[in-house]
């Protein structure tokens, strides 16, 4: 018994000092390497203050400490990147100390800001860009009334939202009276104008980092002057000949690196749903201005969950496609990295499932396999599949809205089609948390802040930026300045265990290949909470390993809602399946609104939207607290 309990408490020792060795590690590496953040100033400086003939010293010197560097990132990381359950836990941990910071001044921000969006009321604002593009070909509604209707709601919202970088109105009026010009004298069929222009006459929005002629085009950058888009991305040029006009470029955080909307140009983006809530990012301008009826449709970029996190806590849709059906031609930042195009993506994002479909058939490259999105799909011969995370010890446990959330779907599917949505279980999983990361900043050249403006391929010093932005001074946001240390600290971490990274991600890819077939589809949250208040996402951060995973893997995901929470908050989940499968995504996301309504108006009773929207759902149930708060749910016998 005595030998038992002695070697019971040897073996507690060597794993308590194993485990406090390494949490040393981390935080000995982190206090390290901020050490050489200034190191590498003053010695990309000094020549501001040695004589030339120190010059060969100074680059030895300098290649002595990058190599001392190099060696020391390769024993740390030995003991600390292949994590453990405790070791992401102390990760998470200490990400969430910044609440200690962050509730108190967010709290403070937003102690002032009240007030509600407006509901809109006009009827056309409730129509699909489906309905409202035969309604203009077939002649009984004019382009220009349509665009107008939609300016003038775009700028009683965008007071309270601050969505809008750069308004187009009065060109795009003057193209709308063009068109309608244009059908007063055509007498052919409607048929035909349907196949040539499929967008004939709507408005449509675009975010910011997407070029538009003639619009900013900067990604909130902060520059010394103004430099418009000089000719329109690839997307763009295929929605203007489809007949789309765009009426406003919309707000994106710096660079698009941020899961919270706002720069040092423009300023914040609200959430229609409630002010003191984000909308999301980096796609959240657009995603505000979308839900809450100042715009139909629009285009929004993902790399990392930038598209589908505001479509979520804005309760409509967004589609990542497949790598290289849409043309990511014409975006800013870009990337001279060849493989930028496997995880980064140009999508639509709309208020109607229905929409969907119509704009990704307009904006594919003619390259680009053929999506039979126009296909009936029998959902009783689909295999569905769900999964509440990758169970990391990093990201956050679903929260009981968005759990509530998905059993309402599955629960659709059981009694609708009599299928089982079956949890897929998939190998190694906890560690795409860490390998989506690694292989997203393993992306080269991308632009940012640091990059050479004479030569893409080549950074500008880090680390003066670093200092100023410590010091107050930067005009960059944290985000783009954080990027430049980050990158560089796992660039320096050893390549062999990178390589043992990329092979477990062979085999979860395969094992989604595998799972996701020609006809599946699998259930997955976007986010573990409906939208938060503004600047939490600082040590929330790591719960868009929810978004991110997708991006690594390369499958087309819809963001699809789900209603809204008794808060009055939208709530909804991702819908994946395997490449080159978008049309089954979408067609999920179809049947999903037909059963739960879909995009619910901001501030609206259920009578108006009844009166407007004019769609038959399967079942709801009504809670309107002071016409503020819609909640569908699927009646009892579903649940």
């Amino acid at each position: 018994m005595a030998n038992l309990l002695t070697g019971v408490c040897v073996m507690f020792f060597n794993a308590s000092t194993n485990f406090v060795t390494r949490i040393v590690l981390i935080i000995l590496s982190a206090s390290v390497y901020h050490g050489f953040v200034i190191a590498e100033m003053l010695i990309n400086n000094s020549n501001l203050w040695y004589p030339p003939c120190l010059s060969k010293l100074n680059t030895k010197l300098q290649r002595f400490l990058y190599n001392f560097v190099n060696i020391y990132f390769a024993i740390v990381a030995k003991k600390t990147v292949m994590m453990p359950w405790c070791l992401r836990r102390f990760l998470r941990f200490l990400v969430s100390l910044l609440a200690i910071i962050v509730v108190p001044i967010s709290w403070l921000v937003n102690k002032r800001r009240k007030g509600t969006c407006p509901p809109p009321t006009n009827p056309l604002l409730f129509k699909s860009a489906t309905t409202l593009t035969k309604m203009i070909r077939n002649k009984q509604l004019k382009s220009e009334q349509l665009l107008s209707a939609y300016i003038e709601r775009c700028k009683e919202v965008n007071r309270y939202l601050n969505a809008i970088v750069e308004p187009r109105y009065d060109l795009a009026l003057r193209d709308a009276r063009l068109i309608d010009k244009m059908l007063a004298a055509y007498t052919g069929s409607t048929e035909a104008l349907a196949e040539k222009y499929p967008l004939l006459g709507l408005p449509i929005t675009v975010k910011e980092s997407i070029a538009v002629e003639g619009m900013s085009n900067d990604s909130g950058t902060d520059c010394d002057f103004r430099n418009p888009a000089k000719k329109d991305a690839e997307i763009i040029k295929l929605a203007k000949a489809a007949g789309a006009i765009p009426i406003a470029v919309t707000n994106t955080p710096q660079l698009c690196m941020n899961w919270e909307t706002y720069n040092n140009v423009t300023g914040l983006t609200l959430n229609p749903y409630n002010l003191k809530c984000t909308a999301g990012g980096s796609s959240g301008g657009e995603a505000a201005l979308i839900s809450s009826a100042a715009s139909i449709m629009g285009v929004g970029s993902d790399i990392a969950g930038s598209l589908r996190l505001p479509a979520m806590f804005t309760g409509i849709y967004g589609h990542k496609p497949s790598p290289k059906l849409l043309s990511i031609e014409g975006h800013v930042p870009d990337s001279l990295d060849p493989d930028f195009e496997q995880y980064f993506a140009l999508g639509p994002i709309t208020r109607y499932a229905e929409d969907l479909p119509l704009l990704l058939k307009v904006l594919k490259q003619p390259s680009s396999p053929e999506i039979p999105f126009d296909k009936p799909i029998d959902f009783r011969k689909i295999k569905f599949y769900y999964m509440t995370g990758e169970g990391s010890d990093v990201t956050d446990r679903i929260g009981s809205e968005v759990q509530k959330a998905m059993e309402k779907a599955k629960s659709y599917i059981r009694h609708t089609y009599n299928v089982e949505v079956e949890e897929l279980k998939i190998k190694n999983i906890e560690h795409m948390w860490e390998i989506s990361i690694r292989v997203l900043f393993k992306i080269d050249h991308v632009r940012n802040i640091y990059t050479d403006p004479e030569r893409r391929e080549f950074w500008i010093s880090t680390w003066p930026e670093v200092v100023k932005k410590l010091l107050g001074f930067s005009r960059h946001n944290l985000t783009c300045v954080l990027y430049g240390p980050v990158k560089k600290f796992l660039d320096a971490l050893p390549s062999g265990y990178y390589k043992k990274l990329l092979a477990m991600f062979e085999e979860i890819k395969t094992d989604f290949q595998k799972a996701l077939s020609e006809n599946a589809v699998l259930f997955y949250p976007t986010y573990p909470n409906p939208a938060h208040v503004h600047y939490k996402i600082f040590y929330k951060f790591l719960n868009c390993g929810y978004l991110t995973i997708f991006n690594a893997l390369g499958l087309p995901v819809t963001a699809c809602p789900l209603g809204l929470t008794d808060h009055g908050l939208p709530v909804g989940m991702q819908i994946v399946s395997g490449r080159h499968n978008d049309h089954l995504t979408v067609a999920v996301a179809k049947e999903f609104e037909k059963a739960f309504g879909g995009w619910v108006p901001p501030n609206t009773s259920i009578e108006t939207v009844q009166k407007y929207k004019n769609i038959d759902y399967v079942a709801f149930n009504v809670k309107d607290n002071n016409n503020s708060n819609v909640c569908r749910n699927i009646n009892n016998n579903l649940q």
